[in-house]
Formats: C-alpha cells, sequence, structure tokens
C-alpha cells in the first residue's frame, strides 16, 4: 500500500531543484550579471575629436600645410580610434595632394620677379601674375614687377589694364617704354597713340648739343 504524503510536505522534497531556482538570487549576483553598456557609447577622446576638428578648420581656409600637420598628429597618437583615424588619413591623402600640385613660392623679391619672367616665357600668364602682385604687394612701385603684369594684361587682350601699368612702369623707369617698343607680348597695343606716347624715345636735353663728329685731320 502507497504512503501518502505528509500534509503541508513538498511533492519534490525539500532541497528539490525546483526550490533552489525559485529562491531570489542576492543582490551581489545581480551586479554582476547586469549587462554592460556597448563600447561604441562611450566614443574618442575628446583631445582626438579637438584635434580633427582643427584640422578641418586649417582644411576649410585652404592652410594644407598646417591642417596635414595635425592630421598626422592625431594619427601619431590616436591610431587606433577607428572612424576618426581613417578620416584623418582621408584628409591628410587629400592636403598631400594639393600641396604636391602647388608650386612651391620663391621667398625673396628678386626670386619671384626671376620665377615670374620665366613664367610668362613659358606661356604660364596666370603663375606670372601670382608671383608679381606678391612684389607689389611689398613694392607698388617696382618697375620691373608693374611692367611683367602690363605684359600679362596684353597677351590677354585687356589693353586698358595694360596701358594703365605700362604707364606706371614707365613713370618709374622710361627704359621701360623702350624695352616694350621691341616687345612682342605688346602686338596687341601697336599703333594706338598712348602706347606709341610711351615708348616713343625720349627727347634729348634742350641745352645738349648733338656731338660733332671729327674730322679725319682732326684725329
Amino acid at each position: 500500500m502507497a504512503k501518502r504524503a505528509k500534509p503541508g510536505a513538498s511533492p519534490a522534497g525539500p532541497g528539490s531543484r525546483s526550490q533552489k531556482a525559485s529562491a531570489p538570487a542576492s543582490g551581489r549576483e545581480r551586479a554582476v550579471t547586469r549587462p554592460k553598456p556597448p563600447a561604441s557609447s562611450v566614443g574618442p577622446p575628446a583631445e582626438a575629436t579637438h584635434l580633427l576638428e582643427l584640422g578641418m578648420a586649417s582644411l576649410q581656409r585652404h592652410d594644407y600645410a598646417r591642417a596635414g600637420g595635425i592630421f598626422q598628429q592625431l594619427l601619431r597618437e590616436f591610431p587606433l580610434e577607428g572612424a576618426l583615424a581613417d578620416r584623418a588619413r582621408v584628409y591628410l591623402g587629400l592636403c598631400e595632394r594639393e600641396l604636391a600640385a602647388r608650386p612651391e613660392m620663391p621667398q625673396s623679391m628678386e626670386e619671384r620677379l626671376t620665377a615670374a619672367t620665366a613664367a610668362l616665357n613659358d606661356g604660364k600668364d596666370d603663375r606670372a601674375e601670382q608671383l608679381v602682385r606678391f612684389v607689389l604687394a611689398e613694392n607698388p612701385e617696382h618697375d620691373l614687377a608693374l611692367y611683367l603684369l602690363a605684359a600679362v594684361e596684353a597677351r590677354r587682350g585687356m589693353a586698358a589694364a595694360a596701358l594703365q601699368y605700362l604707364s606706371q612702369a614707365v613713370a618709374v623707369s622710361p627704359e621701360a617704354g623702350a624695352q616694350a617698343r621691341h616687345d612682342p607680348d605688346f602686338a596687341l597695343l601697336r599703333g594706338t597713340e598712348q602706347f606709341e606716347e610711351l615708348t616713343e624715345p625720349p627727347p634729348a636735353p634742350a641745352d645738349s648739343k648733338p656731338r660733332r663728329r671729327r674730322t679725319r685731320a682732326e684725329r
């Protein structure tokens, strides 16, 4: 005959697995099993973000040398910053391409004038104008710079601007007119009244007398 279970006793018996499973977890166990926040929510260091912003600001000002230096610093100090480092590499490549495409700017005034003359001879009028304007920014009355700028404008077909700059050059140095008279860059201006006036030989001084050729007997 089967035994009955005592009143109030659990069918599974004391210490059964079902009782252990229903026991509430301790506070310590809840702290251990709490899920951690994803790593992506932390974000890159503030200094890395600041460097990227500085580099972007310089890039927008077309200061490629400074921007490239900042991106290099960012990659050197934070090479493992994932997407941020990838952006820095892309922008650094852009800076390097822009710097490679730009010819180096001569430093002294003489070097700029020499480079401007060479650029003009090579048909690079924009480059010649850029160099000449740097010179004129330092010395607005530099005769050769004014002369070269007049030649650039004449080659472009800008007669009024060419005559204006040539007039300024001749006012500083009358020899500029004599040079322009035989310069093929001023072919557009030949025959115009103002160009002929600017390039005609200067009159001899009133008090000067022409030199008399000595006769054979006087030699």
